[in-house]
């Protein structure tokens, strides 16, 4: 019976998933310690685009270019998620010029690569400039890169909504019968992530209430009552009220539809056909020859 194990999964929660819980009271504790400023976001939300100023456009274009990096090398979602992260905690600091976004995107993504990724994974600055398309030097970019770190206080490591997603799923399948395990697809909330980063809105809620958004919603498709409950004793836990979690869940289903639909603009193609050299191709260890774009979101299992 549904109902016997949804009760049955609430009792283990509190008792069988300590570890579990303690991370997430961390997180939940962490949070709000290096989030963008809301105010600052809403400013470039506001922003006319006349070609100079930093517009809300100009950042959605500039995280799928970085998203297009992440899938190039392999990197983690952690670490785009980082990425994103420490570009609007500095956009919602800074004045940025449009002609500057480039350099600014790059070094944050640099600083979480270094921060995340295994050190025999990192590439040059070199090649990464050049795998880019862009016209700054490697001295553009550290100088770039140290600026950013001022910004942000030298604070590179934060609490992401992925790590929340991680730990929201965890405890669910932790707490589920082996057979019914299969019920939700981890690719599947990764991807709806992802899609999410790239809308500068989904930056102004708290990530421990993103990840709620998201999770909540695929339950809410595949219709089980053990995983609604579920899903509302990690809300409770995480003291998420039902106003915010509604709120959020409805923006994140009108981000996921217009995403699948053509409305949804791809990065650029152009700028997704690197050049690599034979030498940057051997020094990297990484597939440089696919194609990347945005991720396809897998179907939901039925």
């Amino acid at each position: 019976d549904e109902r016997a194990v949804a009760v049955k999964m609430i009792e283990v929660l509190t008792s069988g998933s300590q570890k579990l819980l303690h991370q997430l009271n961390t997180l939940l504790e962490q949070e709000s310690r290096c989030q963008p400023k809301v105010c600052g976001l809403k400013l470039i939300e506001s922003a006319h685009d006349n070609g100079l100023r930093m517009t809300s456009r100009l950042r959605d274009f500039e995280v799928k270019d970085l998203l297009s990096l992440t899938q190039f090398f392999g990197f983690d979602t952690e670490t785009f998620s980082l990425a994103v992260n420490l570009l609007d905690r500095f956009l919602s600091k800074m004045k940025v010029q449009a002609k500057h976004l480039g350099c600014v995107g790059l070094s944050c993504f640099y600083l979480a690569v270094k921060s995340i990724e295994e050190e025999r994974n990192v590439p040059l600055a070199s090649d990464l400039i050049r795998i880019s398309q862009y016209r700054f030097t490697v001295s553009d970019l550290m100088r770039m890169e140290k600026i950013v770190l001022e910004k942000v206080c030298w604070k590179v490591k934060a609490t992401t909504a992925f790590q929340f997603l991680q730990l929201y799923y965890s405890l669910i399948q932790k707490n589920l019968p082996f057979e019914r395990r299969n019920n939700l697809n981890f690719e599947r909330l990764e991807a709806q992530l992802k899609a999410c980063h790239c809308r500068i809105i989904f930056s102004k809620a708290k990530p421990s209430v993103l990840a709620l958004a998201i999770i909540a919603l695929e339950i809410q498709a595949v219709k089980s009552v053990e995983l609604t409950e579920g899903i509302e004793c990690i809300q409770k836990h995480s003291k998420i009220n039902d106003r915010d979690l509604t709120f959020w869940q409805e923006l994140v289903s009108k981000c996921l539809t217009e995403y699948s639909s053509n409305k949804c603009s791809k990065p650029n193609v152009q700028k997704l056909k690197w050049i690599v050299s034979g030498r940057t191709a051997r020094q990297l260890k990484h597939s440089y020859y696919r194609i990347t774009h945005l991720p396809t979101i897998p179907e939901t299992v039925s």
